[in-house]
């Protein structure tokens, strides 16, 4: 059975930044990212790679004051498009789980495509969240992200940090078991006929 096209592309202009995204969900983790934060380019890249979700991301922003519109906003942007291109969901697994290592860093993350918008994040160790990352992405902005984009996917997203000392490293693994933990969610189920919910939509 053919599935349809599970594509979006969005665009977003504020006063503080100025955003193009495409995405295909049905992809092979190809990506072009420019969004003038280096390290959030480097963990959109890592989300597109392992989530098998083809994404390019144009943007520019008020990062001479901070990065944190520009990077929240494409969050925004980023779930928005995850919830349009998602559809009805009808046919696709709807759970996954990853438990994904970067070296010392460990970290669980479990995803219920449920259209019920909730994030538990725990884990980082203290002082993650003012740490700069690459000089300019600082730690607080991880969880951030993922409340942007679980709230506007429509996603319950567990993100568990077991274990990590460098906050590159434990941040990349985030992104990284997120990226697989969707990945598994969005895949179709052969043995899923229609919305897998008891309710009939998701």
């Amino acid at each position: 059975m053919a599935h349809p096209s599970r594509t979006a592309r969005l665009q977003r202009a504020t006063s503080e930044s100025s955003i193009d995204l495409s995405l295909d969900l049905d992809g092979t983790g190809e990506s072009s990212i420019s969004s003038g934060v280096p390290f959030f380019d480097h963990m959109l890249t890592a989300f597109a790679k392992h989530s098998l979700t083809d994404l390019t991301v144009t943007a520019t922003g008020d990062i001479a004051i901070d990065v944190h519109h520009t990077v929240e906003d494409i969050g925004i942007v980023l779930g928005t498009a995850i919830k349009q291109a998602l559809g009805d969901k009808s046919g696709i697994s709807r759970f996954g789980d990853a438990l994904v290592p970067l070296d010392e860093a460990l970290v669980q993350a479990v995803v219920d495509i449920s259209g019920r918008p909730f994030l538990v994040h725990s884990g980082e160790p203290a002082g993650f969240e003012f740490h700069l990352i690459g000089g300019h992405f600082t730690g607080s902005m991880v969880r951030h992200v993922f409340e942007a984009i679980t709230f506007h996917a429509g996603l319950t997203v567990h993100v568990t940090v077991l274990g990590g000392r460098d906050p590159h490293h434990i941040a990349e693994a985030e992104f990284k078991a997120f990226a697989r933990a969707f990945r598994q969610a969005k895949a179709f189920d052969p043995l899923v006929s229609g919305i897998p919910s008891t309710k009939g939509a998701l």
